[in-house]
């Protein structure tokens, strides 16, 4: 404040006052005028001529009309952020006085402070060719990120609707996903921080960050990260000598600032994997930041953040199939406190038992509420038996509605809402009997066969049938084991009334069938990207391997389509096998469950069942 209300220094110059100049220039004298644009222009202006003009400008804001916007894109063009604390400061009063008396120059003003949020780009010339065109990593770039956000809230508090024209810029400027790790860092980091102080915005920011987050997440499925990482793996030990390992160490050294830490054994293979995996780390660290305050739950602030983090998931990621990482944002805020993710589950519940709702909504609310319920750790018995009933019951009442009716046959066009809870059910029960049943045997099994599962298996509408393969068989060999239900008569009768589709490629007849008629997914399948996934592994439930007797029971019902009913021999050596199925975790990524490509949203081309 001493500082701004001081007398400027003088300085050499040319031309009269700027007042002086711009009543000449309205009156069509230029030559002053394009002198002092000229003298703004100059890159090699000094600390004390930026002070001095900023000054005069400060004070004869009111000439600064639209008419004089080249101008004003001038002084909105001066370098100031790279310059002394005497500068900056001047020119954060200027921007304030010009908002505040001209607001037409609002968006350029804005414009001018977002095009700060990524590093700028350093370019080295040799005989007019560029040689390097990279980030420039100066040290001072931290300090340049929070002048930025002081000049907009300096903007924010003089022009009160600076948050409505802002979003479309913030929206504008985010850089494509193929630009630089740092760039999309440096962005998405500064656009979470602009909701610390413009909250207004902060849904919106979410759902245009989670929106850039899940392109690069469809882009990059398991199967490319595994393959990728395997071959770098590859690589690296046939090829990577000591000297290449030094060098190695110098290039991943610790990024400082707000860089995410990376070391080449956290680096991602494949390339939009590693800039998922910095996004995700920046997500997660935000959302801990904003529920917790001096590192205890706020539970006001966390319950504010899930609601609009629960929209950005109605909005975005319930409808997209098949993303493997993003989800995991309600994941981790659900770990906070078991109420958040009791609300979750009741929030996918209710989308699931909607008639109102689309199918593939409710069968992907299914599949959420399967996959969460078996792989989080923090949810305890007593919520996964509450969940196993609500979900039971509307199962039962479904077949009491369906299963004598004119649509009582297998049809998951008709029925995939129920093929989808089964599912969830069965697959909820794969990995948490062992805890159902802890402590008190007879007490975990006589609610294990309350539950009635014979009745839904034996039903008309033979979820087995439908159900991926896998999960099929692991629930047929437990509840054998319990003596809840004995599946295998059913998936033997399945089996044989799968007839394998032929089709004609250039490789030959190629036999096909499709394993997952319900293109299901299991959304919080494990977690690869590697930085990020700290986060989740302590509150996540990876797969036990099986015991012995387990793998005894899985063993009968492997070869699907054998029996010793012969009457139809002519499916011998026809019918596929399922061989891959002992000791893995229920995954919707395998290959033995993937959906074939040519099986995507029309099921019935992929096998033709008989007629019940």
């Amino acid at each position: 404040d001493e500082f701004i209300s001081s007398p400027p220094r003088k300085t050499v110059r040319f031309g009269g006052t700027l007042t002086d100049i711009l009543l000449k220039y309205e009156k069509g004298e230029t030559t002053d005028f394009e002198l002092l644009k000229h003298q703004l222009s100059d890159p090699d202006i000094k600390d004390a001529q930026i002070i001095n003009w900023l000054h005069e400008f400060r004070a004869s804001v009111a000439y600064l009309t639209k008419e004089l916007e080249q101008l004003v894109s001038i002084l909105l063009k001066l370098p100031w952020l790279r310059r002394s604390r005497e500068v900056v400061e001047e020119y954060l009063g200027f921007l304030g006085n010009l908002v505040s008396a001209q607001t037409v120059h609002l968006r350029p003003c804005l414009r001018m402070i977002v095009s700060q949020f990524v590093p700028p780009r350093i370019t080295i010339r040799e005989d007019d060719v560029d040689i390097s065109d990279s980030d420039d990593d100066d040290e001072n770039l931290s300090e340049n990120f929070n002048t930025c956000h002081r000049a907009l809230q300096t903007v924010a508090r003089y022009v009160p609707s600076t948050p409505q024209f802002l979003m479309p810029i913030l929206v504008e400027n985010f850089p494509f996903i193929n630009k630089s790790e740092r760039t999309l860092e440096c962005y998405v980091h500064n656009l979470l921080r602009v909701t610390v102080y413009l909250p207004t915005l902060r849904l919106q920011i979410l759902e245009l960050i989670l929106e850039k987050l899940l392109k690069l997440d469809v882009s990059t499925p398991q199967q490319d990260i595994e393959d990728a990482e395997e071959t770098a793996n590859n690589s690296d030990s046939e090829e990577k000598s000591t000297e290449e390992g030094l060098f190695d160490m110098e290039e991943d050294e610790e990024r400082k600032g707000n860089k995410v830490v990376s070391s080449s054994s956290e680096r991602m293979a494949h390339p939009l994997a590693e800039r998922l995996d910095i996004l995700m780390t920046i997500l997660f660290s935000y959302i801990k930041d904003v529920c917790h305050v001096d590192g205890k739950l706020d539970i006001n602030n966390t319950k504010d953040l899930y609601r609009d983090l629960v929209s950005v998931f109605d909005k975005l990621i319930l409808p997209t199939h098949a993303s493997c990482h993003v989800q995991y944002f309600m994941f981790y805020i659900c770990s906070f406190k078991l109420g958040l993710a009791e609300a979750f589950l009741d929030h996918l519940w209710k989308k699931l038992h909607d008639p109102n709702n689309p199918s593939v909504i409710r069968q992907t609310a299914g599949s959420y509420i399967g996959s969460f319920l078996a792989r989080a750790k923090f949810i305890p018995v007593v919520t996964v038996k509450a969940c196993l009933d609500l979900l039971v019951n509307w199962m039962h009442k479904y077949i009491d509605n369906q299963d004598t009716g004119a649509n009582a046959y297998c049809d998951v066009a008709l029925h995939g809402p129920f093929y989808s809870t089964c599912q969830a059910v069965f697959y909820t029960l794969i990995f948490r009997h062992k805890q159902l049943l802890d402590g008190n045997l007879r007490k975990g099994l006589s609610y294990l066969q309350s539950l009635n599962f014979e009745r839904i298996v034996m039903c008309q509408l033979n979820p087995l049938k439908i159900c991926i393969p896998s999960v099929v068989n692991l629930f047929a060999a437990i509840t054998r084991k319990y003596q809840l239900v004995f599946c295998y008569t059913i998936i033997e009768r399945n089996n044989r009334q799968f007839i394998p589709v032929v089709r004609s490629g250039t490789g030959g007849d190629l036999v096909q069938t499709c394993t997952n008629p319900l293109d299901s997914f299991f959304p919080f399948d494990p977690y690869m990207l590697k930085r990020s996934k700290k986060t989740i592994d302590p509150f996540y439930q990876f797969w036990e391997e099986l015991s012995a007797e387990d793998l005894e029971n899985l063993k009968k019902p492997i070869k699907r389509g054998t029996s010793e009913d012969e009457d139809d021999d002519f499916l011998k050596g026809e019918t596929p096998q399922n061989d891959g199925v002992v000791g893995i975790a229920p995954n919707s990524y395998e290959s033995n469950t993937r959906s074939p490509v040519s099986s995507i949203g029309s099921p019935p081309d992929c096998y033709v069942p008989y007629p019940q």
